[in-house]
């Protein structure tokens, strides 16, 4: 458990009991009712412990006396103690989403988050590489490995680039997401209609078509690497680590990371090559709510800022080569 967690349970324990028992009933919903996962969950419990305890702090001993002005100040407290535009507008959320979740259950007795404001968040461009350094990329462990925790066993050391084949390969195809890549089963590929079966945010199910390459790599991997790398621990996993457990996404990200680097490539994490799918499908001329579902994005806006993405690049190219830019 980090600091950080230890700080929160300390906290949620030393808030009344009927404050307390109100985090706990809302982070049971977030979980059954909402199906969000648990770091979703640990978010949302944080950000409330903290304003109940501002809460607390300022006189609230019961929830009904939760009130705007309290909401504000607790945000106000946050912005002088250095939070960034972004945790404020996240902060703003979690109350917001408890604030209309209490009013439903009867703890509230007005939605009292209905009203409040946040900063909107600055959003950064994302890291993307040009097509040809991605290309570059996942051809890199056909060319040397630097497998970042090689299994013991010869034959399994062998198998290792052919999962970090099929990793990179995944990751820039289809644009998923690093813990959705470790989540897949062998039974989620299609092999007939080249596309992967995807349990993405919520447990929200869709399917992502992937190419020949990634084909490729899959048969490889399905056919010379999975079986040298297999043990008790493997299930029905696609991608296995080390010791034939399910591929963890922080072993992914070090994978990627570890291949980047032999690539020669600045550094690139696996959402970075998610990013990268989703600007070169639009530069190639893919429609917007196409990429949306590709990615999983439930609001479209989340998918516009690739199209900020391609716009930022084609001025780069014009202020370096028109002749009067």
């Amino acid at each position: 458990m980090s600091r950080a967690d230890r700080g929160t349970r300390a906290m949620h324990q030393a808030l009344p009991p009927a404050l307390r028992d109100a985090v706990d009933d809302f982070a049971e919903h977030l979980s059954r009712v909402r199906n969000r996962s648990a770091h979703t969950v640990r978010a949302y419990v944080t950000d409330l412990v903290s304003l109940l305890d501002h809460a607390v702090r300022m006189g609230c001993v019961d929830l009904a006396e939760l009130d705007l002005s309290v909401l504000r100040s607790w945000l106000a407290r946050q912005r002088t103690t250095g939070a960034a535009r972004t945790s404020l507008a996240r902060r703003a959320a979690s109350a917001r989403a408890f604030s209309a979740w209490a009013h439903r259950a009867g703890l509230l007795p007005a939605d009292v988050g209905a009203a409040l404001a946040s900063p909107r968040a600055h959003r950064e461009l994302p890291s993307v590489l040009r097509a040809d350094q991605a290309a570059a990329l996942v051809e890199t462990p056909s060319r040397q490995s630097p497998p970042p925790n090689p299994p013991g066993p010869s034959e399994g050391a062998e198998a290792v680039p052919l999962r970090d084949r099929v990793l990179l390969e995944l990751l820039y195809a289809t644009g998923v997401r690093v813990s959705e890549a470790c989540g897949l089963d062998v039974g989620d590929v299609d092999h007939g209609r080249r596309v992967i079966r995807v349990f993405g945010k919520g447990g929200r199910e869709r399917s992502v078509p992937y190419g020949v390459p990634a084909q490729r790599a899959l048969d490889d991997w399905l056919r010379r690497g999975r079986p040298a790398m297999v043990g008790a621990r493997s299930g029905e996993a696609l991608l296995l680590g080390a010791r034939g457990g399910r591929l963890n996404p922080t072993t992914a990200r070090q994978i990627v990371g570890a291949y980047a680097e032999a690539a020669g490539l600045p550094r690139t994490s696996p959402h970075d090559l998610r990013h990268s799918a989703a600007t070169h499908l639009l530069e190639g001329g893919a429609d917007l709510r196409a990429v949306q579902e590709l990615l999983g994005h439930s609001s479209l806006a989340s998918t516009q800022i690739y199209t900020h993405v391609s716009v930022e690049r084609l001025r780069a190219a014009y202020r370096q080569a028109h002749p009067r830019a």
